[in-house]
């Protein structure tokens, strides 16, 4: 039977040892083929390889070469926290030597045209670790297994949770809005051979809800060996956002945000240039800031082929060699005088105009790097996005008063008079803590969900290098990508539905 390439990618990095994903074989074509047989042979695995197949998960989130294409713009997670950030326009490229990004999607024609690679990347990256979690998890007995063992709990919930942020990603970066009733992309719940038709927004998003809130159970006393594994507060963390995207019962965003950031035991980054600042870097998963990251080091295998490498001024990269990626200039400009991340970005009108020299940074801060390797870590999600989250959230159901609170515990640490946040109420109050979020969170990949739930237009600044001064909408189709070609050949009822 004839497989699309993303189950193949997913089972190949679990059976060549579920550590890392080789480059040649997530190069295997979509043609190939998979019959049942062969599925049941992965399936029944030896058990003892379970923790394997979920630290596999954590590794394909840094590894190169795991959305399927090889370029140097696929490199996990923060290869998409690129693509969004630039797609909101917040991140806005300003140079253009090797020309990454630009056509595809500083230009919005991948997300017009199935054929180009970035909507197979994108596509193939996060449902090869679906098909991971759903193999670990039929080594554990199913999502709906109740062990004993507290490790295996662990290990299932954990499983349960990657694979709502993969859902969760896919129903974000494929749908120009939430409509309840719209079909998106299919809902591989379970393994099969076989493919499927899509499934609807609301069918998408109970899944990964009923997921997380699973895994929120399963992960009760879980102690994680590193921040590279999900705990119970980031759990609750991704359940904040999924609920939060269908822009409905906020009460219950605002209660899963204040837990995963109370108890979480993260704390808020300083507004200073120590190494755990918001001036210092974002480069050292020790942060106590931080609730979900990963320790980059020597033996990561992580050079140019990664958001540093994109990004960083001062990392080995193509940021310093004139592909620069810098805020937007209306973004920036919008900030307070007084605001403290304003610092976090190089000023001087110019070529490299508001890359952010003060914000992430390889700690040597050597102009190009010292070295090919990359040691500088990764944030994927951090104290201060769940206290905006909670405050928004709280602004939504008129809680003005307790959104202020909770929003002065970020703003009273950024600006050197917060006062003017306690005229704020309604929907004014609303658009400020937007606006807070796409200043403390520039470069997270975190403006692309924020823009969606506030449904917001975006004017691009003089620094892009196309479609400057025009407008988009959240819902504009040329902000979301396209069910790639390969998957509509493959799957039958795709292009049906089509």
């Amino acid at each position: 039977m004839k497989k699309s390439v993303l189950k193949l990618i997913g089972l190949g990095c679990l059976v060549i040892g579920l550590h890392s994903c080789e480059e040649d074989f997530l190069n295997t074509q979509p043609t190939e083929f998979i019959s049942e047989t062969e599925l049941g042979e992965v399936v029944n695995l030896n058990p003892g390889l379970v923790q394997g197949s979920v630290d596999g998960i954590y590794t394909t989130m840094f590894t190169s070469g795991t959305g399927g294409t090889g370029g140097h713009d696929d490199f996990g997670q923060k290869a998409y926290d690129i693509f969004s950030d630039m797609l909101s326009s917040d991140m806005a490229l300003s140079g253009s030597v090797y020309g990454w990004y630009r056509a595809s999607i500083t230009e919005m024609q991948a997300t017009q045209d199935f054929t180009f690679t970035d909507n197979f990347q994108t596509w193939s990256y996060y449902y090869g670790q679906i098909l991971n979690a759903n193999l670990a998890m039929s080594n554990l007995g199913g999502p709906d297994a109740d062990p004993e063992n507290p490790d295996v709990r662990a290990l299932l919930g954990q499983s349960l949770a990657s694979r709502a942020h993969s859902f969760f990603m896919l129903a974000q970066l494929y749908a120009d809005d939430y409509i309840a009733d719209q079909p998106i992309i299919p809902l591989y719940d379970r393994l099969t051979a076989e493919t499927l038709p899509k499934a609807t927004q609301a069918e998408v998003y109970a899944l990964i809800e009923s997921d997380l809130n699973r895994a929120i159970e399963l992960l009760e006393g879980y102690n994680r060996g590193s921040k590279a594994q999900i705990d119970q507060p980031v759990a609750k963390g991704l359940l904040a956002y999924a609920i939060a995207a269908q822009r409905q019962r906020w009460n219950e965003v605002a209660s899963w945000a204040s837990q995963a950031r109370t108890e979480s035991g993260t704390v808020l980054m300083p507004a200073n240039a120590d190494t755990f600042g918001i001036l210092g870097g974002f480069n050292e998963v020790g942060n106590p800031s931080w609730m979900w990251g990963v320790d980059i080091n020597e033996n990561s295998g992580v050079g140019l082929v990664s958001w540093w490498g994109q990004v960083d001024f001062f990392s080995y990269s193509y940021a310093a060699v004139g592909d620069t990626k810098v805020m937007d200039e209306g973004l920036y400009n919008s900030m307070r005088a007084d605001d403290i991340r304003r610092d976090q970005f190089f000023a001087t009108p110019g070529a490299n105009y508001l890359q952010p020299l003060f914000k992430q940074y390889d700690a040597d801060r050597v102009p190009f790097g010292t070295s090919t390797q990359v040691k500088a870590d990764y944030v994927y999600m951090r104290h201060a996005e769940m206290i905006l989250l909670e405050a928004e959230a709280l602004a939504r159901q008129g809680q003005d008063g307790q959104a202020r609170t909770v929003l002065h515990s970020l703003v009273d640490t950024r600006v050197a008079d917060p006062s003017y946040i306690d005229t704020l109420s309604g929907q004014a109050l609303i658009d400020e803590i937007y606006m807070q979020t796409r200043w403390e969170l520039w470069g997270e990949g975190k403006s692309y969900f924020a823009m969606k739930r506030n449904q917001a237009t975006i004017t691009r600044g003089a620094n892009h290098l196309s479609f400057v001064g025009e407008s988009i909408a959240h819902n504009d189709d040329r902000l979301t990508f396209e069910i790639p070609q390969r998957e509509i050949q493959d799957n039958p009822f795709i292009n049906d539905q089509n």
